[in-house]
């Protein structure tokens, strides 16, 4: 875009600078004291650690969008959409250096820096671009506006200022091209004039009778219009939801490096307050996320509480934290014994929301721009638990079952060992330099159902004649589900008891039957310094079939649906193995629940305590997913968790099919498939 002429003797490069100033000194302002300043009222959070692979994941995340196309497989086209405008935002971007800021000072930059041929080429590109995004942004506006896709439905996305800001876009585009067609129609000469839909514009206005000097003047105007709304922008951004657009990528920068399947520890000792029920609760990178959201809804689509009637939206959390702590401002020096004029909970956010999170990271899992709801939510859930006492009964029960005997299963009947009668199952305590630690979990032990999955697993390896042990009577609660439920301060006692017998023991290599205690105990376990080598079966038995010690050999004729448990998948990347077993099997035929599948798999309904807490409205998540099975015609769901066998085997029961339909563990098919 070439400059236009000095006004007077006013040169254009002063206009430039004496604008840029004014507007960079509005848009700091509005930066700091709207964003910067609520943001910096957070907590401390050690996010700085391992800047290279910080800066590596955030380029990946950003410029390559990433997590913006990752749902393109599954045509979701409007991914490409994004990218390609961001990418033409980039392009922009960098032609503003050359030749606004850079060529209004010295006219022959552009040339020197790219040569002739460079600049007619660059030229050529972004006018073509122009129209390319101009097409984008109608096609983007349709699909808001008229097709209207589910996750376009919510108040939020239907928000004027994704009007506002395509409205602004299409104007940098429309000023784009009409200063290229004025600049020919004017006789501009150089590599500029090549630009071809500027250039046919240009003629044909030359074509109507545009003057030379009349075009000359609209070049000016379309030149100094286009440089206005660059600068509007800056002074808009602060004050939008398009302030994701300075936070996403630094949001990208300072996403969790932990495990995702691992929660955020409490210095119980020395923390001022529990949980966050605060904007000072909250960590600065919880309070960035806000302004980081880009409202496209992708996380409240995929949330199953939301998709079965509850309260929880995934992104109303977080953009309502955000617009909470931009309307009460700013609340001065730390202090725990602070008040907010507004109350944050049943004004901004839902008590009712925070209980609803089966915390299943579906969201995290579709997020473009690196948001950690699940994080946030459960130090809300803290809050409410360890500073007002509420929770709900069901949850209060288990949690008083969890403290008294160590367990959350409030009136069973079976001891830690009953499920091994006649198995001649060895503990530690009677084989204490055993290879392996076969963690059996309070489900696996004291749930009926969920026995039939132990007994299975001892099968298995006393087929592949694995020197293992129990703890038998010595096992207790890993805690996870007074952690999923807000009592951080039983889960930590319940931890640090597990890993002390665990170090008496010196045990070393853990394989367990439940995805959460093999999360809890691998992935959190040693922000305590309970380090282990932890493995859920999936993994380890896969191993013993591929290395020949483990050989299913009898058909098991039946077509099986694979249902991924979001602690196992989601949240620590294990697809390809429970499926590997399955394949092993002879007979088995296997199926996907598409698309509700791997990554995008969708909850039992018992995550992060559910398997405990009532759900409050709508439809029961896991009736959903037993829809979800039917759907694929298979004879059996197959599972890896004790929980999801539970709530599917419900499930089955509640639609009238388990005459005909049944949920069973992977290692149970396994074990049938052995030789006795």
């Amino acid at each position: 875009m070439v400059p236009p002429g000095d006004i007077g003797p006013f040169p254009v490069w002063a206009g430039v600078y004496l604008a840029v100033v004014v507007v960079a000194a509005i848009s700091g302002y509005l930066f700091y004291f709207r964003v910067v300043r609520l943001i910096l009222q957070g907590k401390p959070d050690a996010r700085f650690d391992r800047p290279l692979e910080r800066l590596i994941g955030a380029t990946v995340i950003v410029l390559g969008q990433r997590k913006v196309l990752q749902r393109v497989p599954q045509r979701d086209w409007a991914g490409i959409g994004h990218a390609v405008i961001f990418w033409g935002f980039l392009s922009f971007s960098l032609s503003y250096v050359i030749f606004i800021f850079v060529g209004s000072i010295w006219r022959h930059f552009p040339e020197t820096l790219l040569t002739a041929t460079g600049v007619r080429v660059y030229s050529i590109y972004l006018d073509i671009l122009a129209a390319v995004l101009l097409a984008m942004l109608g096609w983007a506006m349709v699909r808001r506006w008229v097709v209207k896709p589910s996750r376009l439905s919510y108040d939020l996305t239907r928000n004027l200022d994704s009007v506002i800001v395509i409205a602004l876009i299409a104007a940098l585009m429309v000023s784009t091209l009409l200063t290229h067609s004025f600049y020919v129609a004017a006789g501009g000469q150089g590599p500029e004039a090549a630009v071809i839909i500027g250039g046919a514009l240009g003629r044909w206005f030359q074509s109507l009778g545009l003057g030379l000097g009349a075009a000359s003047v609209l070049q000016a105007v379309s030149w100094w219009a286009h440089l206005a709304i660059i600068l509007g922008f800056a002074i808009y951004i602060p004050v939008s939801k398009h302030m994701h657009m300075v936070a996403a990528p630094a949001n990208a920068f300072f996403r969790s490096l932990e495990p995702r399947g691992a929660l955020p520890t409490i210095d119980l000792e020395n923390t001022e307050r529990f949980g966050a029920g605060r904007v000072q609760d909250f960590t600065w990178k919880q309070l960035l996320d806000g302004f980081a959201c880009a409202v496209c809804g992708r996380c409240t689509s995929v949330c199953p509480a939301n998709l079965t009637g509850k309260v929880l939206s995934p992104m109303h959390i977080v953009e309502n934290l955000k617009d909470h702590m931009v309307a009460i401002g700013h609340q001065g020096p730390r202090n725990p014994e602070h008040v907010e004029p507004v109350p944050l909970f049943g004004n901004a956010i839902s008590e009712q929301a925070i209980w609803d999170c089966v915390s299943c990271g579906a969201c995290m899992e579709e997020c473009p721009v690196v948001v950690e709801h699940v994080p946030t939510i459960m130090d809300m859930r803290r809050n409410l638990v360890l500073e007002e006492s509420k929770i709900p009964e069901t949850a209060r029960n288990a949690l008083l079952s969890l403290e008294q005997r160590g367990h959350p299963w409030r009136g069973t009947q079976y001891s830690r060992t009953d499920w091994a009668e006649g198995l001649d199952v060895p503990t530690l305590a009677e084989k204490p330099d055993a290879e392996i630690l076969f963690w059996v979990g309070c489900t696996g032990a004291l749930e009926q159902r969920s026995q039939g999955v132990a007994r299975s697993m001892v099968k298995v390896l006393k087929s592949a004649g694995v020197d293992f042990a129990i703890l038998g009577e010595e096992e207790n609660c890993t805690g996870d589900p007074a952690r999923r439920m807000g009592n951080e301060y039983l889960y930590q006692n319940l931890a640090k008891q597990t890993i002390e017998t665990l170090d008496r023991y010196g045990v070393k290599k853990i394989v367990t039957i439940c995805p959460h205690c093999f999360n809890t105990m691998k992935n959190e376990y040693p922000q305590f310094g309970g380090n282990y080598e932890v493995l859920h079966y999936s993994q380890f038995v896969d191993e013993l079939i591929k290395e020949g010690r483990v050989k299913p050999i009898k058909m098991v004729n039946t077509t099986v649906a694979y249902h991924d448990s979001c602690f196992l998948g989601r949240h620590n990347g294990i697809y390809d193995q429970p499926r590997d077993v399955a394949r092993a099997i002879p007979g088995l035929t296997l199926v996907e629940m598409e698309p509700n599948c791997r990554e995008r798999g969708f909850c039992c309904g018992a995550g992060g305590g559910h398997m405990w807490i009532e759900e409050s409205q709508g439809t029961r998540i896991n009736h959903v997913r037993t829809d979800h099975f039917l759907e694929t015609q298979a004879d059996t769901v197959a599972v890896s968790c004790p929980f999801c066998l539970q709530m599917l085997t419900e499930g089955i029961q509640a639609k009238g099919e388990d005459a005909n339909k049944q949920a069973r563990d992977v290692l149970e098919i396994l074990a049938e498939s052995l030789e006795e």
